[in-house]
């Protein structure tokens, strides 16, 4: 009984003791809000967030959730930050979530470093985050369509045309097969064509005499071009020897200068070509030559003779 009444009395002085220690934390953070900074945000979706909800600045709880009401078609959300809490004017506010059972609070941005302080009734720039609500809407579509998808890769949908192909087409199938079979019977027998290139050595007999013959003609070619070189054999001698180019310069140096004198009327052909009075005189030739041939069949022979010459003189 006495044991009984002590383990009474000590439970009931823990839970004083634990009692105390909780007011006490709570009074000093309600000090600490009473004499901190309040400061305003404009969000289009509270998200669940409630009064008493965190604010927090890079994870560290700075303040607290005051009010949340409605306000210009807006949700105006009050946050009561702690007296020394280090919030730049321009850091934005985000409502995010601590966890899946609708455990929101206020996440706040650091700012620029060149930012003034927030004061009491600064409104701070708000960040939307996707609704939870929406992005489980849009997870269990992607769930189902994922369902719907795996539904239709089964063993039933892929095979099933492939089943109905080879169904409706067994016949010529078969008989694919079979000329298949009976081709590569005759390849392997050597039958056909085909058969004979592939099981007939004489094909590869001549391919290689073939071979052998382009290998000999080439080693031939070598050895002309080698003796060529050397300067024997008619061929080489024309590559190599000097003589016979020094002869054709020589050749072509005359032959260039005879060409420069006809055109300059020089020498006897150079006349020829170039001298018009011998030209004159030549067709005058030929005509008199013509009246004489028309005259003798009129004539006898003295007369002929007497008038060739008289034709001439």
């Amino acid at each position: 009984m006495k044991s009984t009444l002590e383990t009474r009395l000590g439970m009931f002085t823990a839970v004083i003791v634990l009692a105390a220690v909780l007011i006490l934390e709570m009074l000093g953070s309600f000090d600490n809000l009473k004499r901190g900074t309040r400061v305003h945000a404009r969000f289009q979706n509270a998200q669940e967030l409630k009064v008493g909800d965190r604010v927090k600045l890079a994870g560290v709880e700075v303040g607290r959730v005051e009010r949340i009401e409605l306000a210009d078609s807006r949700v105006r959300v009050t946050m009561k930050l702690k007296a020394g809490a280090q919030v730049r004017a321009d850091s934005q506010a985000v409502i995010r979530f601590a966890g899946l059972m609708g455990q929101n609070f206020v996440a706040l941005s650091f700012g620029s470093p060149d930012a003034p302080w927030v004061q009491d009734g600064t409104e701070l720039a708000a960040g939307e985050q996707p609704d939870l609500n929406a992005l489980m809407a849009r997870l269990e579509s992607a769930a189902g369509g994922i369902e719907n998808l795996t539904r239709n890769f089964s063993t039933e949908n892929l095979l099933g045309p492939v089943n109905d192909l080879v169904r409706e087409n067994r016949t010529n199938v078969t008989e694919t097969l079979a000329n298949l079979r009976t081709l590569s019977t005759q390849l392997k027998e050597g039958q056909g064509t085909l058969g004979r290139l592939i099981m007939d050595d004489t094909l590869y007999r001549s391919a290689l005499n073939t071979v052998t013959n382009l290998n000999d003609t080439a080693g031939e070619l070598r050895l002309a071009i080698a003796d060529a070189r050397a300067g024997k054999g008619t061929v080489g001698k024309l590559l190599t020897d000097e003589t016979l180019y020094h002869d054709a310069t020589a050749s072509m140096t005359q032959l260039k200068e005879i060409l420069s004198k006809v055109n300059r009327g020089e020498g006897t052909v150079g006349k020829l070509i170039s001298d018009d009075q011998f030209y004159r005189n030549a067709k005058l030739t030929l005509q008199k030559l013509d009246k004489a041939t028309d005259s003798l069949e009129d004539q006898g022979p003295l007369s002929v003779m007497g008038s060739f010459i008289s034709t001439f003189y």
